[in-house]
C-alpha cells in the first residue's frame, strides 16, 4: 500500500522539479500536495500543468492546497482545505462525493465529525511531532488516531514525520502519513535517498 501523503515545498524550484519523478518513481507516493502559498492562482496553474505531467505517469493523486478552483479545469487533481477554507462560497460548492478532497480536522473528533457530512476523500490530523514547515498552533495525540479509525474514511496524520516516528501513526491507525520537511529539506539525506527510508 501507498502510504505517503508527499507535500511540496513552498518554493518550487528545478531542483524539486529534478527528484519529483524519481521521489514518485520509488511508488510510495499516493497523493502529493502542491502547497505554495505565496503563489498566485496563475503561477500555480503553470506548476500544475508541469505537474500533471509527472503525477500521472506515477498514479499519484495531485492535491492543490486551500483551493478548489482548479478541479473543474485538470480533471486528476482534488483539494484539501483547512477549516477557514471551508467557509468559502467557492469551495464549500466545490464539496460534493465526486470530488477528491481532504480536510483539517487538527486535534479534535468533533471537527472529524463535522467535516465527515461532507464526505471527503480522508481528514486529516496533526500536529503530532514538532515541525519546521509550518507553525504548529494544534498538537494532536496518537490516540486521536485510533478514535478516528471508527469513521470509514481514510485519516492522514501530519506533523514533523520522519522515518523514526512514522510506524508508530500507522501502528495507531493512520492510513498515510503526510511528509514535506523530511524529504526536500534533509540535510542528511537527498530526496530519493530519504523517501526510501519510509518502507
Amino acid at each position: 500500500m501507498k502510504r505517503i501523503y508527499l507535500i511540496t515545498p513552498n518554493i518550487l524550484t528545478k531542483k524539486f522539479y529534478s527528484f519529483l519523478p524519481k521521489v514518485l518513481a520509488s511508488k510510495k507516493v499516493k497523493f502529493l500536495q502542491l502547497r505554495c502559498k505565496s503563489y498566485s492562482r496563475s503561477k500555480i496553474d503553470i506548476h500544475l500543468k508541469k505537474m500533471l505531467t509527472i503525477t500521472k505517469r506515477h498514479n499519484v493523486k495531485l492535491i492543490i492546497n486551500d483551493d478548489s478552483f482548479f478541479i473543474k479545469k485538470y480533471k486528476n487533481t482534488g483539494f484539501h482545505l483547512g477549516q477557514k477554507d471551508l467557509m468559502k462560497k467557492d469551495n464549500i460548492s466545490n464539496l460534493n462525493k465526486n470530488n477528491c478532497f481532504g480536510i483539517t480536522c487538527h486535534n479534535s473528533i468533533s471537527l472529524a465529525k463535522k467535516a465527515l457530512k461532507f464526505k471527503p476523500r480522508y481528514i486529516a490530523f496533526g500536529a503530532f511531532y514538532p515541525t519546521k514547515t509550518k507553525q504548529v498552533k494544534y498538537i494532536a495525540k496518537k490516540d486521536i488516531l485510533k478514535k478516528a479509525k471508527k469513521f470509514k474514511t481514510k485519516v492522514v496524520a501530519i506533523g514533523g514525520i520522519t522515518n523514526k516516528n512514522y510506524k508508530e501513526l500507522i501502528k495507531n491507525g493512520a492510513d498515510y502519513i503526510a511528509i514535506s520537511g523530511f524529504i526536500w529539506k534533509n540535510k542528511q539525506f537527498n530526496p530519493v535517498q530519504a523517501i526510501k527510508l519510509f518502507k
